[in-house]
């Protein structure tokens, strides 16, 4: 079985894992979508079942066992496939990672559908407005696989999904949830809510608003299509978003509380305005 056992840190296949940022990845000129890096056998198999296509993998010797299935899986489709194995002193020299949780696996950047593509068959979408956190773009999108969310629109200035830890804290649901940009980066909702209308979806901001709906109102439940709009922490979305959407929508709460991190919130409003499994 062709696993390389590293002698030194000088492999040149082990520069897409040592210092590049996710960002610099993304832009990689040598692949046309540029790569991105999956960290751990669930974000790796789920990439694997989207049919996402690896460059190498890499890994510390202490998840060999652990990792077997997708390594055999790999050379089977490839018997040349690069399986690179480290010691612990080797894997930090080159990531500088402390911590992982498994193996490191490259992969090509898929190119992004388009919003109208992507949307053909859909009934309920979200659309993350500059949502910067990585841990709750992973969350949300975690969330929109359990909860019968069809499709993700994220904004130009929202975190990448495919990036390691935003995909890692989705558990690999980024590669399960279809999704892709919309708007341009100052204002995208004064493209993208149109977009959207043209598409036949209603589109629901949710922020705290005077005149907000509450989730559970009927009128939201009706809407045969409808997009989900969250916003960043702190800020929320922007007024000009607010103002663009056809509804305003808040979740009622109790103990004074007035909102929910949008991870929590996300979960919240896929789950009461899903249109699966209902009676």
């Amino acid at each position: 079985m062709p696993i390389v056992r590293l002698g030194g840190t000088d492999d040149v296949r082990l520069a897409v894992y040592a210092g590049a940022t996710d960002a610099q990845l993304r832009d990689d000129p040598d692949y046309a979508n540029g790569l991105f890096i999956g960290e751990s056998r669930k974000v790796i198999e789920r990439a694997l079942d989207a049919g996402v296509h690896p460059v190498s993998l890499f890994l510390e010797e202490r998840w060999l066992d652990q990792t077997m299935p997708l390594i055999e899986r790999m050379l089977a489709d490839d018997p040349a496939f690069p399986v690179l194995l480290a010691t612990r002193e080797q894997f930090r020299a080159v990531t500088g990672y402390e911590v992982t949780r498994g193996a490191l696996a490259a992969f090509r950047r898929p190119a992004l559908p388009s919003v109208p593509d992507l949307l053909k068959d859909a009934r309920r979408v979200a659309v993350l407005e500059d949502v910067t956190n990585y841990t709750n773009v992973g969350a949300a999108f975690r969330s929109a696989a359990a909860l019968g969310i069809d499709a993700v629109l994220v904004t130009p200035s929202c975190h990448d999904p495919l990036y390691r830890r935003a995909a890692r804290v989705s558990m690999g649901t980024v590669f399960q949830v279809p999704w892709t940009r919309i708007g341009r980066e100052r204002d995208w909702a004064a493209e993208g809510v149109p977009l959207l209308r043209s598409l036949g979806f209603s589109t629901a901001a949710l922020a705290l608003a005077d005149n907000a709906l509450p989730l559970h109102d009927a009128r939201l439940r009706a809407c045969e299509r409808l997009a989900l709009v969250l916003g960043t922490e702190g800020d929320g979305l922007a007024p000009s978003t607010v103002a663009a959407c056809d509804f305003v929508v808040r979740i009622p709460m109790d103990h004074g509380v007035d909102s929910l991190n949008v991870a929590a919130a996300s979960a919240v409003a896929f789950w009461e305005l899903r249109t699966k499994w209902r009676d």
